[in-house]
């Protein structure tokens, strides 16, 4: 084994360490360089590879840092992205806060996919017709490394931050992502709020970057997978028994919303 790889196995163990025992870890930048992006791919695929063995199942993606405001508060200045498990889905359940260490909330536009997105030549307007529907969506992200200390190998290596997410409302198909804006708010006050063009842009530009890049790793987006498309606006952090709720507007008025509430610690 050569010693970019040990480096690789290395931080793949204090990640999954990290998550099997509920304790935050110290940064793996520290075994491989901060920026670099190979090994950072490297230690995620085989975290992805440890829970597709344990009877994970893949239902998606997860696009990150896509807006500028998250990078800034993060520190770093380009996108990633992350696996979806079918764990992850918390739609139809409340927030378990036993699953979660340092837990931060996001709102986005998710896509659902009527086509594989596996061509040579991939382009907004080809990504645009291989969307199926479109839905106002939260994103609960959470760093298994210690007060979320990361950089780009570090948020990378642990699976683009992901945690859970939440499905509410469908858009309207005449609703372009990129037109929207958004507010979310936290028991009822307002915590973060943005626009469609923070998520690089347009959320389908976000889309087509991530299958370019996916099909060029050899693992391209495929039909009746859920794609998050990144944040619209700051996270803000979840505490036990918050009530999340983000809506999406056009012209001011609501297209779509979504909510969850964190469940109250177990009184025992």
């Amino acid at each position: 084994m050569t010693t970019t790889n040990q480096a690789i196995a290395g931080a793949a163990e204090r990640l999954r360490s990290a998550r099997l025992s509920h304790t935050p870890c110290a940064p793996v930048r520290e075994l491989i360089d901060a920026n670099d992006v190979h090994s950072a791919y490297a230690v995620q695929q085989l975290l992805t590879a440890d829970r597709l063995a344990a009877g994970g199942h893949v239902v998606g993606r997860k696009i990150g840092l896509t807006s500028s405001a998250v990078q800034q508060q993060l520190g770093v200045d380009q996108p990633d992205f992350g696996v979806l498990f079918a764990d992850m889905d918390a739609s139809t359940s409340g927030i378990n806060p036993a699953l979660l260490l340092q837990p931060k909330v996001e709102a986005e536009v998710a896509f659902i996919l009527g086509e594989d997105l596996d061509s040579p030549t991939l382009d907004l307007t080809r990504v645009k017709g291989a969307v199926e529907s479109s839905w106002a969506a939260l994103e609960i992200v959470d760093s298994r490394i210690v007060d979320w200390d990361i950089r780009f190998a570090d948020t990378v290596a642990d699976n683009g931050s992901a945690a859970l997410f939440v499905i509410g409302d469908r858009l309207p198909d005449d609703v372009a992502p990129v037109d929207v804006s958004m507010s979310m708010t936290i028991n009822g006050d307002v915590v973060s709020t943005g626009n469609g063009a923070a998520c690089l842009g347009d959320p389908l530009k976000a889309l087509l970057w991530l299958a370019q890049t996916a099909r060029d790793l050899g693992q391209p987006l495929t039909a009746g997978q859920v794609i998050l498309s990144g944040a619209l606006g700051p996270m803000a952090s979840l505490a036990t028994g918050d009530r999340v709720e983000a809506g999406l507007y056009l012209a001011g008025e609501p297209v779509a919303t979504v909510m969850t509430q964190v469940e109250a610690e177990d009184s025992e």
